[in-house]
């Protein structure tokens, strides 16, 4: 693995920045325009766009049906980016190691397997 693709794991792109650099700019669109092509606000492209908000999945269909760009990926892409933060906060998190007995896994019907 090279140091390039080392980073990009560590700190992947936020799919908000992604469809502004890789979608509406080499479009020369303006927010405004891209917005009225999605069928959103301006305020709520803005905010995806300058990473103030995650992707949801209706604005990921939305790209898709009007840029192409495929769902699943965003999707993916608002995931690994929401992994990495919270990685980046794991020492903020405090929970002990469970050190009890293992609980005994159930089926749908409530049924110890």
């Amino acid at each position: 693995m090279d140091a390039t693709a080392n980073i990009r794991m560590k700190s992947p792109a936020h799919p908000g920045s992604f469809l502004k650099s890789e979608v509406i700019e080499p479009l020369s669109l303006s927010v405004t325009a891209a917005a009225k092509v999605l069928g959103v606000t301006r305020a709520t492209l803005s905010t995806l766009i300058n990473e103030h908000s995650q992707l949801s999945p209706e604005m990921a269909l939305r790209i898709e049906k009007a840029f192409g760009v495929s769902m699943d990926t965003l999707m993916q892409m608002q995931t690994s980016y929401n992994i990495a933060l919270t990685r980046g906060r794991a020492s903020e998190i405090k929970v002990a190691p469970f050190r009890g007995k293992p609980i005994k896994a159930r089926s749908a019907d409530g049924r110890a397997r």
